[in-house]
């Protein structure tokens, strides 16, 4: 008997489909692609913009694989989420770890840039298009996005704090204004990027936020 489209006797990560005679036979499918396509359908439409049947049709699977393998809907989200942060914001640490905060800011903003404007995925940052507007249902979502957030940028504040101790920074600065400044300019990029301005502009910006960095 068949249940929504997934054959009971089926194992989790085996789908129907059908041969050229007519019937079924098992085919596994990859929980990392699934997972992969998951990701593109939220970093395009945002987590309230991702229905079920568009997540389901991308991952090539059926509602109650997607339940078994993944959990709901926000456990998918979660997990690509994850998935984002590991393969599209490992430019991250390696920013940190730069010599100087001028040239921790450029790796940043440069990183974040190939992101936001890549060939390959969509435009935009999927953190930003996640966390903006959305339903009450949708707040742990947008919470969940927040304190992801939060540690990136306790991170950044700790790498200028060393930076200002070191001499690094002028007396003057303060370095968690700095870390706002610095995440607030690369979060304005992501939402233009997702509005379609031209990645010359975007590097023009880029330029300009390193030319006012305050230096000794």
């Amino acid at each position: 008997m068949d249940v929504g489209g997934h054959h009971p006797y089926i194992p989790i990560g085996m789908e129907i489909t059908a041969t050229q005679s007519g019937r079924g036979r098992p085919r596994e499918f990859d929980p990392e692609e699934a997972l992969a396509a998951a990701l593109q359908v939220f970093w395009r439409r945002g987590y309230e913009g991702a229905s079920l049947a568009e997540l389901t049709e991308a991952m090539g699977i059926t509602k109650p694989s997607l339940y078994a393998c993944f959990g709901n809907k926000e456990a998918l989200f979660r997990k690509a989420l994850d998935l984002y942060e590991r393969d599209k914001l490992c430019y991250v640490k390696s920013s940190l770890e730069a010599p100087t905060a001028k040239a921790v800011a450029e790796r940043m903003l440069r990183g974040s840039l190939a992101i936001q404007t890549g060939n390959k995925d969509p435009q935009g940052c999927m953190g930003v298009i996640s966390s903006v507007g959305g339903t009450a249902h949708s707040e742990c979502i947008r919470d969940e996005v927040l304190a992801r957030r939060a540690s990136s940028d306790r991170a950044l504040l700790d790498r200028f704090e060393r930076a200002q101790a070191e001499g690094d920074l002028p007396a003057g600065v303060e370095p968690q204004a700095l870390a706002c400044y610095l995440s607030t300019v690369i979060q304005g990029m992501a939402v233009q990027a997702g509005a379609g301005v031209p990645r010359d502009r975007l590097e023009q910006l880029i330029d300009t936020t390193l030319t006012m960095w305050p230096s000794k």
